[in-house]
């Protein structure tokens, strides 16, 4: 290796290798033929204290295809479970390898993952592999919701493999290389709970403690705490996504992160126009992952986390059962909390009223009566603008604005604050799920230009430049309904 390959600044230290061996098995991602960097994350590569000039180097291009592995790195394939759309199955990471977890300039200890690597233990009857269109959807959605301010996991490379993969059709292989806090899944939690081992669970456990959160390791009862931190980390999140639009599609146990970050960007979406029942996903066909059922959604997922943490909070088990209802009631309330903090904030209100919620709620019930564009509509309020379609015109949402503006004259803060409040949380744009397809059609052609494009103007969705508007262009009328795809 060269001396531009050693400088890249690999860090790694291992703490998921030292868990008990059932969480895993270490493996070598399979190699592929003619890796090319199609596109590198220089901010985010510096923040882990890595040379972006080096990753680009031959050698590093081959890390992050997985045909070389970096000293320290320990490639392993991670075990979970998950109930997919409802239905437990033993899963784990089917095309996935972990490298290691690299340790920033800052202490963080962050997983680099290779996704697309090619065969494990779990691929049960899959080939391993990904597209590069799916990888670059993630790279480019996990980079946005980063910039809105939403815990994410993001994209450091995308490198293509030089190989076709089988789908409908063949499609250019890519290895997407992905950071996140961890990979720990409520899904894993019941993947140690279905082997019957209980000393391998309380491993776990302690270490999503001693991981995520630490500051419960010395709470009297420990693994209620670590309940009680997810709880309250799932309905934070949850709520950031309700608040822009975003439907993440496919919120099976195994894709939600006990650390409170959105995982797994397959046939996610953000809404255009406003309709609590709005799926993207083409494996969806009951609706079960619409927007609307986001929230009840992940508190089911949090009863799974529960149950499986049930050995570990107590030999009484009527008490134990207890415990974890009256945890889980928490989210409800810490959702609300979140959500109407956050809808108020979109309408330039500091302080609670007794009557906010009827307020938010009437306005979200014309924008859907009237099909109004979710993001245009706040963001018409925001600078005093006609609403978006119909909307307008409506004898009803005039009365609404009045009673909006008399709820903001009853704050003390100027009209200038509330304004800014609102700038601060309406983004100026999302990613429209055209100008995705768009970047992604092109890349695939070989031109990357509309995606660096796409990705410069979402680098900064709260700065309001004139040269964003474009990307707030809503796509042209089709009957057809988007649809968006896993990618396996």
């Amino acid at each position: 290796m060269t001396t531009q390959e050693l400088a890249a600044g690999w860090s790694f230290d291992n703490s998921y290798a030292r868990l008990p061996d059932v969480f895993f098995k270490k493996q070598l991602a399979v190699p592929v033929r003619a890796p090319q960097l199609i596109i590198l994350n220089e901010p985010l590569a510096s923040s882990l204290g890595l040379n972006a000039q080096s990753l680009r180097s031959a050698g590093n291009v081959d890390v992050m295809a997985g045909n070389r592995v970096p000293e320290g790195a320990e490639p392993l394939a991670q075990a979970y479970a998950g109930h997919q759309f409802g239905h437990f199955n033993m899963l784990g990471d089917g095309r996935a390898l972990l490298l290691g977890e690299q340790i920033t300039p800052q202490g963080e200890r962050l997983d680099i993952q290779l996704k697309g690597s090619g065969l494990t233990p779990y691929s049960r009857g899959g080939d391993g592999r990904a597209a590069l269109g799916p990888m670059l959807r993630e790279y480019i959605i996990s980079e946005a919701m980063h910039a809105l301010g939403i815990p994410t996991t993001r994209s450091l490379a995308v490198v293509t493999t030089g190989e076709k993969i089988v789908r409908e059709s063949l499609l250019t292989g890519a290895i997407l290389t992905r950071v996140a806090a961890s990979h720990l899944r409520v899904g894993t939690f019941q993947y140690a709970a279905a082997l019957g081992q209980p000393e391998a669970l309380r491993a776990l456990a302690d270490y999503a403690l001693q991981r995520h959160y630490p500051q419960a390791l010395e709470a009297e009862h420990r693994y209620l705490a670590l309940l009680q931190e997810v709880i309250q980390s799932q309905a934070k999140l949850i709520a950031q996504w309700m608040c822009v639009g975003f439907i993440h599609g496919v919120m099976n146990t195994d894709n939600m992160s006990i650390s409170g970050e959105t995982i797994d960007y397959g046939p996610c979406a953000f809404m255009d126009t406003y309709d609590p029942a709005t799926v993207f996903s083409s494996i969806d066909r009951q609706g079960r992952y619409a927007y609307g059922n986001q929230p009840s959604i992940g508190a089911w997922n949090l009863a799974r986390l529960a149950e499986s943490l049930l050995p570990l909070l107590g030999e009484d088990e009527e008490r134990a059962i207890e415990q974890a209802e009256e945890a889980l009631k928490q989210f409800g309330e810490q959702y609300h909390h979140e959500w109407l903090r956050g809808m108020r904030a979109k309408l330039g209100l500091f302080h609670a009223e007794d009557g906010d919620k009827e307020l938010i709620l009437d306005l979200l019930g014309l924008m859907q009566t009237h099909r109004a564009d979710y993001t245009n509509t706040f963001l018409a309020l925001t600078f005093g603008q006609a609403a978006p379609g119909d909307l307008a015109a409506a004898p009803e949402y005039v009365r609404w604005q009045e009673r909006w503006r008399e709820r903001q004259e009853r704050q003390p803060e100027s009209a200038e604050q509330a304004l800014e409040l609102q700038r601060s949380s309406n983004p100026a744009l999302i990613p429209r799920n055209h100008q995705v397809e768009a970047a992604l059609s092109a890349a695939e052609e070989g031109d990357l230009s509309v995606m660096g494009r796409l990705l410069e103007a979402l680098a900064d969705p709260y700065a309001h430049r004139p040269q964003q508007c474009d990307y707030a262009a809503l796509p042209e009328p089709s009957n057809l309904p988007y649809r968006t795809y896993c990618g396996t």
